[in-house]
C-alpha cells in the first residue's frame, strides 16, 4: 500500500513538472513569433515622433474657417498691374487667381465645359465647425438643429488625426450656400462654404 502511495505522488509531481515546462515552452513561443500585421508596420523614430508632436502642437482643424484677410492678398497681386501699361494689363480678378488657375487639373475643365449650360459642375456645403472629438461636434449639430437647420456629421482623416466636421448641404447653387451662410452668420455662428467637385 505505501508503493503505492510513493509511485502516486511521484508520478503527480513528475506529472505536473512536465505540464509547467510544456506551458513555459509555449509561452516563450508564442512571446518571440512575430505578430502578423503590427510587426510589418515601420517603427517610428524618437526623431519623427517629435516632429508630429511639435507639428501638432498648435493644430487646429477649425482654421479653415479662420476669415482670410482679403487686403492683404489682394495688395501684392495688384500693385504689379498698375505698373504695366494699359494694353496689358490683366483685369483685377484675373491678377489675383493665376496660382489657383495654374494648379487646377485639365479634366476639372472638360466637366466644366460638359455640364449643361444652367447646371453647376460643383456641390456646395456649409461647414459649421471640425473638431478632434465627436461630443463637441456632436454639441455644434445640436446648436445647429435649434435654429432650425438641418446639418450633419462626417467623420474624416486629416493629417493622421481623425477629425468630425458638422456641415449642412449639398446644395445644388452657391446662391443657397450663400444664403444658408448668411443665415448662420446672421445668428453668431461661424460658417464657410466648401465647394466639391460633382
Amino acid at each position: 500500500m505505501s508503493s503505492q502511495r510513493g509511485g502516486f505522488a511521484i508520478g503527480l509531481i513528475v506529472g505536473l513538472l512536465l505540464g509547467l515546462a510544456l506551458a513555459l515552452g509555449v509561452a516563450l513561443y508564442v512571446t518571440k513569433v512575430p505578430v502578423p500585421f503590427i510587426n510589418k508596420v515601420p517603427q517610428r523614430t524618437a526623431d519623427q515622433d517629435a516632429a508630429e508632436t511639435e507639428r501638432n502642437k498648435n493644430w487646429d482643424p477649425n482654421a479653415p474657417l479662420a476669415n482670410k484677410p482679403a487686403g492683404k492678398a489682394a495688395a501684392p497681386a495688384s500693385a504689379p498691374a498698375a505698373t504695366a501699361p494699359a494694353a496689358t494689363r490683366a483685369p483685377p480678378a484675373a491678377a489675383a487667381t493665376p496660382a489657383a488657375v495654374a494648379t487646377k487639373p485639365a479634366a476639372s475643365a472638360a466637366v466644366v465645359k460638359s455640364t449643361k449650360p444652367g447646371t453647376d459642375a460643383f456641390m456646395y456645403f456649409v461647414q459649421v465647425g471640425a473638431y478632434a472629438r465627436r461630443e463637441d461636434a456632436e454639441q455644434q449639430h445640436a446648436r445647429i438643429g435649434l435654429l432650425g437647420m438641418p446639418a450633419k456629421v462626417s467623420e474624416r482623416e486629416q493629417s493622421g488625426r481623425t477629425v468630425y466636421r458638422v456641415r449642412l448641404g449639398p446644395f445644388d447653387r452657391k446662391e443657397e450656400a450663400d444664403a444658408v451662410q448668411e443665415r448662420l452668420t446672421g445668428n453668431g455662428v461661424e460658417a464657410a462654404l466648401v465647394r466639391v467637385e460633382r
